[in-house]
């Protein structure tokens, strides 16, 4: 596998690890892990063929009836080189996943998280690698490999209904990262699942990603998802208000998608994604000599032409948002921090000293949104302009 592609496989792995020793250091209790073994007759099972897995906290009180389905992010896979490193990993295979604490937008505590806290909060593991969209009959013999994405949600989705999700008064359909790009992609489908009376809203922490050039000039991440769709089979999976008026790819960019959409959407973002600036504005392919290492690391190592680069991508992340006043019951919340997924930890969510705009945490906004007391649509002014970022990575 070249370097080159490593980012995009497990990009998140390290966050994870971070993540999870900080909940742990905060005395949080793991949550359980459900081991879907009936979806493996279905064919719904993860690159190496073992069962999906989500981890479940049930709800109570006010909240019994709510639910919140958060989607596990993680990168995609291309081709089967990439895949089959996966499979070695909980990225490809339920046989190395580990129970987990839930903080952030799934945390369990009213003080920090006092709008979702007491739902039904469940988290689906991510581990087929194309952003549960991939639906492929035919299993690779030499390697093994299922692409099954889509039957894995709608497996666990399946289960969450039969659970009490059919009787839903709320629910929420979130992810981060690629499954950010999962939640955007799910929403129609995961509202039309869920009684007419219930109130469903979708929420993508750090899923729009953008459809640009790289630095040398070439549509280096256009041929990315091209390959990731093809190869998963991904085209009958995604928005057919989509891919009727776009080839499948190009459905990979929430910008096509958006606009589309019939249910209502709350995208949080760093315009500065640090993701995105590391693997598509300066991927590795695009930077042969490596000028771009210490920027990527550290944006206050960037130097002034390359901080002119990054200025030019927010304005074309910028252009690509759809536009607030079209989209009355759109959320959004777009700082100017360099981050990657911002709901999963506490200090970024719903702190004292969280990233805010306008003085607002992104857990009041998203709560507002999502409750209607406020149609919170917050755009950051340009870096190095708020003190409140925190700039790093998480999933």
């Amino acid at each position: 596998m070249m370097a080159a592609s490593r980012p995009w496989l497990a990009f998140a792995a390290a966050a994870v690890v971070l993540s999870f020793v900080a909940v742990a250091a905060a005395g949080q209790a793991d949550v359980d892990m459900v081991f879907l073994k009936s979806a493996v007759a279905k064919g719904a099972v993860c690159l190496d063929g073992s069962p999906p897995v989500y981890h479940f906290s049930p709800g109570s009180g006010s909240g019994a009836n709510n639910w919140l389905v958060h989607m596990e992010g993680g990168g995609w896979c291309r081709n089967a080189d990439e895949c089959s490193v996966r499979k070695g990993n909980f990225r490809g295979s339920s046989k190395f996943m580990r129970p987990l604490s839930f903080s952030g937008l799934l945390g369990g505590s009213q003080k920090a998280n006092p709008d979702f806290y007491n739902w039904n909060r469940v988290k689906i593991r991510y581990c087929d690698g194309s952003s549960f969209t991939g639906d492929v009959e035919a299993v690779e013999t030499a390697t093994n490999l299922h692409y099954r994405g889509f039957r894995v949600w709608r497996a666990v989705i399946d289960d969450l209904l039969a659970k009490g999700m059919n009787k839903a008064q709320n629910a929420l359909l979130s992810g981060c990262s690629a499954g950010g790009l999962a939640a955007i992609l799910h929403c129609d489908g995961f509202r039309d699942l869920l009684p007419a009376t219930a109130k469903v809203k979708c929420f993508s922490d750090a899923g729009f990603f953008l459809d640009g050039k790289d630095i040398s000039g070439n549509n280096y991440v256009r041929t990315f998802y091209k390959n990731v769709v093809n190869l998963h089979g991904s085209a009958i999976n995604l928005p057919v208000s989509c891919t009727s008026k776009q080839s499948p790819e190009m459905c990979f960019f929430p910008q096509y998608v958006v606009p589309t959409l019939r249910t209502p959407l709350f995208i949080l973002n760093a315009a500065y994604d640090a993701w995105q600036i590391k693997n598509v504005l300066a991927p590795s392919t695009a930077d042969p000599k490596k000028t771009w290492n210490q920027c990527k690391l550290d944006i206050k190592s960037c130097s002034s032409s390359q901080l002119s680069v990054l200025q030019n991508f927010r304005k074309d992340f910028m252009a690509a948002l759809p536009k607030p006043g079209q989209y009355p019951s759109l959320g959004m919340f777009i700082d100017s921090c360099y981050a990657h997924c911002q709901s999963g930890s506490q200090d970024t969510w719903f702190a004292d000293d969280s990233p805010s705009i306008q003085k607002t945490q992104i857990g009041k906004a998203v709560g507002d949104w999502f409750y209607d007391r406020r149609v919170s649509q917050l755009i950051d002014c340009a870096y190095p302009c708020n003190p409140t970022c925190k700039n790093r990575e998480d999933d």
